[in-house]
């Protein structure tokens, strides 16, 4: 037959003001350790965000490019009636084509990354 365990000595028992700042304590530290991993997590996003967020810069440079070369096109062709609106033309589709591609290609990552 088992024996019975020995319950050995009480537990000593803690005052009340004791416990209630170890529980305070215990929950500033949960609560530093949340704020510390939020901070990790937009870090990374932010991280994640850098590259994209270039890329959609200098598509946007590329479009107001190609809005220029435009223009210009038009005031040549105007200024001559030959020729140039074409060679405006041509200079807007490439500009455009350059930010299409940019742009593109940050919103494939911006994805892929988030």
């Amino acid at each position: 037959m088992l024996k019975p365990v020995d319950p050995g000595p009480p537990p000593a028992e803690r005052p009340v003001g004791e416990l209630v700042h170890e529980l305070i304590e215990d929950g500033k530290a949960y609560a530093r350790a949340e704020v510390d991993l939020l901070k990790a997590i937009a870090a990374a996003k932010g991280k994640a965000i850098a590259l994209p967020a270039s890329l959609f810069g200098a598509a946007f440079v590329f479009a107001l490019a190609a809005i220029t070369a435009l223009a210009v096109g038009v005031v040549t062709a105007l200024a001559k009636f030959v020729g140039p609106l074409a060679a405006g033309f041509l200079g807007m589709v490439i500009f455009m084509a350059i930010a299409g591609g940019l742009g593109w290609y940050g919103y494939q990552r911006l994805r892929r990354d988030l």
